[in-house]
C-alpha cells in the first residue's frame, strides 16, 4: 500500500474541504486595492494618480479612467526599460530579480518582462491551489508517490548585472521548493543543459531510472520529448517506459490540436489538466474534471479586465485602440470572446497579455484561451480567430483520420486577388485541393464573416501538406527549440514568403 502516498492524499483532501471559494468580485477588487496601496509611491503610480485612485469612491472606474492600456511595447518603452537603466521603484516597488525572457510568437527578440518577489510567492500559491483540486481528479493514492518530469526551458539562467533572465518556465523550475525537488524530474543537472536536443537525449538515457507519474509542459515540445524517448529504447509508447504515467498537465496552447498524435504515443488513456501559466503570472488552473475549462484565480495578485473582441478594437499589430470599452469580471457573458488584460504584482498594468479567452462558466469563473490578438486574420474581412481554426482542421482530422498538430496560415495576393494560404503539419495521402474545399465548406458553414468575405474579396483557399517536423525547425532556425516557444498560427505576408522560402529549402534537401 502506498503510505505516503495515502497521507499526501490526505493532506489535500483535508485541505480542500477546509478551504472555501472566496467571493470573485470581493477578491478582484480587494486585489486591486492591494496593487494600487502597494504601488502608489513609484513612478509609474505618482505619475498615474494612485492616491487619487485609492481615495475615489468607485476604485475599479477611477483605475480604468486614469491608467491606459499598455501592451508590451508601449510598458516596455515608457517604463521598464528604466529598470535596466539603474532605475528602481519603476513600476513596481524595488527592482525584479529575474526576468523573463518570452521569444513566444514574436520572433527572434525576446521580450523582457519583470519576475518580482511577489510574482514568485503568487505562482507557488497558485501551484499549492492545482496540487489541492487533485482531489477532484480521483486519482490513487500511489500516484502521489510519483515523479514529474517538467519539461520547460533551461534552469541554468543568465546573470545580468544585478538580476537573472530566462523563459518563465525555467525561472519557476529554478525556485521550486526544496520539498518538491525529489520528485521533481529530470532534475537540476539535466535541466540546466542549455541544448534543447542534448537535454532531450540526457533524458531520453535515463528515462528508465524515473517513475514518472505526470508530465508538465507545452504540447509539441512533449510529443517530440516523449517521441525520443521511445524510440532511444526502441519501445512501441511512452508507457513502456513510464508505466505509472497517469497526468498530464498542459499549458501555453491549446491541447486540442494535438491530442490525436499525443494519444498515439500513450498505451492507455491518462488525465489532461490545463493550466495557464504566463511569462507576466499564473493565470488560470482546471479545477475539475467535468470540463476542460481553468479557472480564474481571482484572490493572489491579478486583477482582470476584458475588452470584446471585436476587430474595431484591434490594431494591424495586436494592440487594442484606446477607445476599447473594458468589461470587469462581474459583468462578463457566457461563450463571448475578451482580450485579456492583467495587472499584477510584477507591476504590469492594464497589460494586453496577448490572448483571448471565452467564459465557459461564468458562476464558476472558468475560461478557455480561443486565440491570439496578433492570430486574428481580418485582412479582408474574414475575421478568424484561432479557435475557429482549430475548429475546422478537428473536422478535416475527424474526416480523413489524420492528425493535424502544426499549422499556419497568411493572406496572400496572387494576381492581385487575395487567398488564405494554409500549411498544413500532417502525414497524409489526401490530396491539398480536396483538404482546401473541405476546410473552405467548414469555415463558411461555422463563420458568417469568412462566408461573406469568400462572397466577395477573398478568392479561394489553397492548401499545402508539410511534415510536423518543419514546423519545429523553423523555430529552431528562427527562435530555438522548446521552453515556452510556440509556432506562429497567422503570419503577415513578408514573414509568410520567408517561412515559404524555408520550407522550400528544406523540401530541397530531401
Amino acid at each position: 500500500m502506498a503510505v505516503v502516498g495515502s497521507i499526501i492524499k490526505g493532506i489535500i483532501d483535508l485541505r480542500d474541504k477546509l478551504v472555501s471559494e472566496p467571493d470573485a468580485e470581493e477578491a478582484q477588487l480587494e486585489v486591486l486595492k492591494s496593487l494600487v496601496t502597494k504601488a502608489r509611491d513609484t513612478a509609474f503610480g505618482k505619475h498615474y494618480g494612485f492616491e487619487e485612485i485609492l481615495a475615489s469612491e468607485d476604485i475599479k472606474k477611477a483605475f480604468s479612467e486614469k491608467v491606459p492600456y499598455f501592451d508590451y511595447n508601449k510598458l516596455n518603452k515608457e517604463w521598464w526599460s528604466k529598470l535596466h537603466e539603474g532605475e528602481e521603484n519603476v513600476t513596481w516597488p524595488g527592482k525584479p530579480p529575474y526576468f523573463a525572457l518570452s521569444s513566444g510568437t514574436t520572433g527572434k527578440s525576446s521580450k523582457r518582462i519583470p519576475v518580482t518577489e511577489d510574482m514568485l510567492d503568487t505562482i507557488k500559491k497558485t501551484g499549492i491551489k492545482q496540487v489541492a483540486a487533485l482531489s477532484n481528479f480521483d486519482l490513487p493514492s500511489d500516484f502521489y508517490e510519483k515523479e514529474i518530469m517538467m519539461l520547460g526551458s533551461s534552469t541554468e539562467l543568465q546573470e545580468e548585472g544585478d538580476h537573472k533572465e530566462g523563459e518563465i518556465s525555467g525561472i519557476s523550475a529554478s525556485n521550486i521548493p526544496f520539498w518538491f525537488r525529489g520528485f521533481y524530474k529530470p532534475g537540476q543537472e539535466i535541466s540546466k543543459i542549455e541544448e534543447w536536443d542534448e537535454r532531450v537525449q540526457r533524458i531520453a538515457e535515463n528515462a528508465k531510472n524515473w517513475d514518472i507519474g505526470a508530465l508538465s509542459g507545452i504540447p509539441s515540445w512533449m510529443e517530440l520529448m516523449m517521441k525520443k524517448v521511445i524510440e532511444y529504447h526502441k519501445v512501441e509508447n511512452i508507457h513502456d517506459i513510464w508505466p505509472n504515467l497517469q497526468v498530464y498537465t498542459t499549458g501555453g496552447v491549446a491541447f486540442e490540436p494535438y491530442e490525436k498524435s499525443f494519444d498515439a504515443l500513450l498505451a492507455k488513456p491518462i488525465t489532461v489538466i490545463d493550466t495557464y501559466l504566463a511569462s507576466e503570472g499564473f493565470l488560470a488552473f482546471q479545477q475539475r474534471p467535468e470540463t476542460n475549462a481553468m479557472k480564474l484565480v481571482v484572490d493572489n495578485g491579478v486583477y482582470f479586465e476584458f475588452v470584446p473582441f471585436k476587430a474595431e478594437y484591434i490594431n494591424e499589430d495586436g494592440s487594442i485602440s484606446d477607445n476599447a470599452p473594458v468589461i470587469s469580471l462581474e459583468n462578463v457573458r457566457v461563450e463571448e470572446d475578451y482580450i485579456l488584460l492583467i495587472s499584477t504584482v510584477s507591476g504590469a498594468w492594464r497589460y494586453l497579455i496577448g490572448d483571448t479567452i471565452k467564459f465557459t462558466d461564468v458562476g464558476r469563473h472558468e475560461i478557455r484561451i480561443t486565440g491570439r490578438t496578433k492570430f486574428f486574420l481580418n485582412v479582408v474581412g474574414s475575421q478568424l480567430s484561432v479557435n475557429k481554426m482549430n475548429d475546422a482542421l478537428k473536422v478535416l482530422e475527424n474526416k480523413y483520420d489524420i492528425k493535424i498538430p502544426e499549422f499556419t496560415l497568411a493572406a496572400v495576393r496572387i494576381n492581385g486577388e487575395f487567398y488564405h494560404s494554409w500549411y498544413l503539419g500532417t502525414e497524409t495521402e489526401v490530396g491539398n485541393e480536396e483538404l482546401a474545399e473541405c476546410l473552405d465548406d467548414t469555415l463558411k458553414k461555422a463563420n458568417k464573416n469568412y462566408r461573406v468575405a469568400r462572397s466577395k474579396a477573398l478568392k479561394g483557399v489553397k492548401v499545402k501538406t508539410i511534415p510536423p517536423e518543419l514546423f519545429h525547425e523553423w523555430s529552431a532556425a528562427n527562435k530555438k527549440k522548446g521552453g515556452q516557444v510556440k509556432m506562429e498560427k497567422v503570419m503577415n505576408e513578408e514573414k509568410f514568403a520567408k517561412w515559404e522560402a524555408f520550407v522550400e529549402q528544406q523540401e530541397n534537401k530531401l
